[in-house]
């Protein structure tokens, strides 16, 4: 059975680590700091690009040569309010003090030096509502395809509703054929409030070849590495992800289910 569900191994400092190795693929990195105040995390991004996500708290960030300040806003990631973040390129360093307990995230990818070190958020990033029905959810974009300021990085926010379902109706995106389709990689973290809660996140092809369904808790990460990955919020419990995804093109085309199709193209109209 694939490794598609991966727990946090540890409370405080580093608590996930996601790589290219690890995760059996080529594109994408996560990583996710757990960190008390007076903590420091510190990591050089290599060859790849960086995108931090203070997804609780703040923290004192210095990156590429400058020091930025205290990012962070929100104390709790269901407060909903847009994220505090910073790109940095590939070549750089980075070190985070935590001025309260808080949780950074490192969402990375493969860099080609193209674009510059800069904040990204709160300002320009506004909680926006996709789908209809028990299908609603709402989306904090942080550095999709129409933010030009990566070289392939797609960072986005979701929040779902008690009762909802979200990445849904079920789409692909492992397909290098653009504009049709293209291949992303993707890895979702996920949240529950109450945190003692659980979400379901099924991942799937059409052939059948991979169909794993999964219990997630708070904390966890589940991998997309091809197929299908709708994810269910049961009646009680919100859901919070943070999607990281990247690939060969810096754009996100999809492919709906067959199953489903009609579902998308009912509410297009």
């Amino acid at each position: 059975m694939p490794d598609l569900l991966r727990k946090p191994f540890g409370s405080r400092g580093k608590v996930h680590q996601i790589t290219p190795d690890s995760a059996g693929w080529r594109y994408v990195g996560f990583s996710l700091y757990r960190l008390k105040a007076g903590d420091t995390a510190r990591e050089a991004t290599r060859e790849r690009e960086v995108i931090l996500v203070m997804v609780e708290g703040k923290a004192r960030i210095r990156g590429a040569g400058q020091d930025w300040g205290t990012l962070g806003e929100r104390m709790n990631v269901f407060e909903k309010t847009p994220p505090h973040c910073l790109y940095l390129p590939n070549g750089t360093d980075w070190e985070a003090e935590a001025e309260t307990d808080c949780v950074l995230a490192v969402c990375s990818a493969p860099g080609m030096g193209g674009h510059d070190a800069r904040r990204i958020g709160p300002d320009g990033i506004t909680l926006t509502e996709r789908g209809k029905g028990t299908n609603t959810r709402y989306i904090n974009n942080i550095a999709m395809e129409k933010e030009d300021f990566a070289d392939s990085l797609l960072v986005t926010e979701v929040f779902t509703p008690a009762g909802h379902w979200s990445s849904y109706p079920s789409h692909r995106h492992d397909e290098d054929d653009f504009p049709r389709i293209t291949y992303l990689e993707e890895t979702y973290y996920h949240r529950l409030n109450p945190a003692d809660g659980f979400g379901i996140q099924r991942v799937y092809t059409d052939d059948g070849q991979l169909d794993e369904t999964m219990a997630v808790s708070d904390g966890d990460v589940v991998l997309v590495p091809r197929g299908h990955h709708p994810c269910g919020a049961p009646y009680g419990f919100e859901m919070y992800y943070l999607n990281v995804m990247a690939g060969p093109l810096r754009k996100w085309r999809f492919v709906p289910a067959p199953q489903v199709e009609w579902i998308m193209e009912r509410d297009a109209t």
